[in-house]
């Protein structure tokens, strides 16, 4: 089986203790749902700096990564299903990416 990096981008902060308590376990929820395929539950990803040749730019760019994850899959489809569910789509998105080995 191969391995994928999921890229989440945006997603916000909860503004109370009771979202915090909701948006946790609905990662929960999702992530215990992918079983052994979640080989890296990462995490989420503070302020960032995008280095080019022509320079530094702060923020990430147009879509800054908000966390990341790792699993393992059949296929990129397998791995795009498994995303499907995941809560950053309430308010962001999911890159689906294969690992490729070296």
């Amino acid at each position: 089986m191969a391995k994928y990096l999921f890229t989440y981008h945006g997603g916000k902060r909860p503004d109370s203790e009771a979202e915090v308590a909701r948006v946790m376990a609905a990662w929960g929820k999702w992530m215990g749902g992918l079983g052994a395929a979640l080989t890296d539950g990462g995490g989420p990803c503070g302020p960032s700096k995008t280095v080019t040749a022509n320079g530094v730019a702060d923020n990430g760019g147009a879509n800054p990564v908000s966390g990341y994850s790792l699993v393992e899959a059949a296929s990129l489809e397998a791995a795009v299903d498994m995303a499907k569910g995941c809560p950053i789509l309430e308010d962001g998105s999911v890159e689906v990416t294969e690992v490729l080995k070296m």
